[in-house]
């Protein structure tokens, strides 16, 4: 009893007991709660790729593959990510039609946003990609709108127009107009380069620069914002302006011409 007493007393007792309780609870939660948990998180993946796995074989493995590889009728899907797949099947051009123009267009989505993360967790199976974006990412808060704007005509501008707008391209093909286009949905764009768009990904435009553009289009295609420069002629750029120059400027510059010499020959008849 004295020699047990006296190792109580001892100054390095109390610290030996809180090791000892500290790695008793540390072992029991690792034994018991992370088990249980990541056995539950790995059990409803394995399900939700499995679900995608059923809807991919019936919508899309007729033009993607069986395994995603890639056909002469559509290309592959490994490696392209979640994102990917959230953007084209959210906004309608997946599965496209059989019969298709230059480009795919955006129409109504076929599949349910449960659907579509069921998708997305297959492909994602299938090969390391984007992963689909928080609202953390794309977001407003934190964006310089400024930036944002001067990131986007150095990038985007040729082919969207100065306010996202759209334009067209080469042989049918076009840009589409961003606006009304859900924050995510451009993000992810960026992100992975849909059809004929180039990716920007995270190497090349951070996310915060995404963040940055996706605030400046919402600020220029708010109803709240008015154009400083006046009428917009709906903010489609030099050629809609020059054209409004050349009918309005010029015609009413021939009006005038016109005016003068009908008041000069009638001058010199009287």
């Amino acid at each position: 009893m004295k020699k047990l007493s006296a190792r109580r007393r001892h100054p390095l007792a109390a610290l030996v007991v809180l090791l000892l309780a500290l790695a008793c609870t540390g072992g029991l939660y690792a034994v018991f709660a992370p088990a249980d948990k990541a056995q539950a998180d790995e059990t409803a993946q394995s399900l939700t790729i499995e679900e995608g796995k059923k809807l991919y074989a019936v919508g899309c493995a007729s033009c993607h593959g069986t395994g995603g590889q890639g056909t002469s009728d559509g290309p592959s899907l490994v490696g392209v990510g979640a994102a990917a797949v959230d953007f084209q099947v959210s906004t309608g051009r997946m599965p496209a039609a059989t019969s298709q123009g230059a480009q795919i267009p955006k129409k109504p989505a076929v599949y349910t946003q449960a659907e579509i993360d069921q998708l997305a967790a297959y492909i994602a199976s299938l090969g390391a990609g984007p992963a689909i974006p928080t609202e953390e990412q794309y977001g407003p808060e934190g964006a310089d709108i400024a930036k944002g704007g001067e990131l986007f005509r150095n990038n985007c501008a040729q082919c969207h127009n100065f306010t996202g707008k759209g334009g067209a391209l080469t042989h049918g093909k076009y840009a589409p107009s961003l606006e009304d286009v859900a924050p995510k949905y451009i993000y992810e764009a960026m992100l992975t380069g849909p059809q004929n768009m180039p990716s920007f990904p995270d190497s090349t435009l951070s996310e915060q620069n995404k963040k940055d553009v996706i605030a400046y289009l919402n600020a220029v295609n708010s109803d709240d914002t008015e154009s400083p420069g006046g009428l917009e002629l709906g903010g489609l750029g030099p050629v809609a302006e020059g054209l409004f120059a050349w009918v309005f400027g010029l015609g009413a510059l021939v009006a005038v011409a016109v005016w003068v010499a009908a008041r000069t020959a009638k001058a010199k008849k009287s």
